[in-house]
């Protein structure tokens, strides 16, 4: 267990294991597990570089922490075709923590977060990695056995520069996870000095390594999230497209049917303009027979 004091005394993050331990074994992936625990009361964001980024790949290696919680990720060291010389590496890794505005999610992680610059409080925790044989592996363990007067812990060394952990994008391990976020360099000067005592050139060298190589901005995973929302974008579009080709199609129908309507209406109209037009010019015919019979009553009146 690692504890790192914030300000007068306060713990913010604690990191299991203090170490990472991966069982080594030729042509074979290793992996191991790291938690991250918020003693405080702040969301904490979490970073975590690495002076290898092509052996290694951390999913996920940026993050919040909720208050009172944990949060575990996991490095994979890729396959490897030879045994290291007396079965040690001297990759580093560096976990970055700092308090964020409460609310906050992964997506809204920025690197500002981790910037000197703001003048917020980082805490940094440096891990060594340990190779462990496998059991039954005669030919790591004699190679183990030469070289293991030299298995003691060795500092944090300023000429291995923490830089982000990448992905190789030809790696099969990075197509599986593409959880691999760009990460940046930042420190507090007094609490990593205070933290890691005897490396006060680490800070410089890790910024200046950054800037020579040029690290490109490098995450799969926002791609990946862009992607999934273009997809459910263009599902909902093609929803809609077919919906609006339904309703077209009603509409269609519906002004067929007006026009039929509207057809029969004027094919009664006419007819009822013919009718009426008969009824007209039949009328006065009615009207002289009528004053016919009538003139012809009132001379048989008169006569008689």
């Amino acid at each position: 267990m690692r504890k790192v004091a914030m300000g007068a005394g306060e713990m913010l993050v604690e990191i299991h294991p203090q170490e990472l331990r991966f069982t080594f074994e030729l042509k074979k992936q290793s992996s191991c597990s790291v938690q991250l625990v918020n003693k405080s009361k702040d969301f904490v964001a979490f970073k975590v570089k690495t002076t290898s980024p092509k052996r290694y790949c951390v999913r996920p290696n940026t993050g919040i922490i909720l208050p009172r919680s944990t949060c575990d990720f996991i490095v994979i060291m890729q396959a490897s075709k030879e045994i290291p010389s007396d079965m040690q590496l001297k990759d580093k890794f560096l976990i970055q923590t700092t308090v964020v505005p409460y609310g906050s999610m992964d997506e809204d992680i920025i690197p500002s977060f981790f910037s000197k610059e703001t003048g917020r409080y980082i805490q940094e925790n440096k891990l060594r990695v340990v190779l462990v044989s496998p059991p039954h592996s005669p030919e790591v363990e004699t190679n183990q056995e030469v070289f293991k007067q030299d298995l003691s812990f060795k500092a944090l060394d300023s000429a291995d520069p923490i830089v982000t952990v990448e992905s190789d994008s030809k790696s099969e391990l990075v197509k599986e996870v593409l959880m691999v976020r760009e990460t940046s360099v930042s420190n507090n000067g007094a609490a990593t000095n205070e933290a890691n005592q005897g490396e006060p050139i680490l800070k410089e060298t890790c910024i200046a390594n950054d800037q020579e190589l040029g690290i490109a901005n490098f995450t799969p995973l926002h791609v990946a999230k862009d992607i999934d929302d273009l997809k459910l974008q263009l599902d909902s579009l093609v929803l809609k497209l077919n919906e609006a080709e339904k309703t077209i199609a009603s509409l269609k129908e519906e002004i067929n049917a007006s026009t039929q309507e509207r057809d029969k209406f004027k094919g009664e109209i006419a007819l009822l303009r013919r009718y009426t037009a008969k009824e007209q010019t039949s009328f006065p015919f009615l009207f002289v027979v009528l004053m016919a019979l009538v003139g012809m009553a009132l001379g048989y009146a008169l006569n008689s």
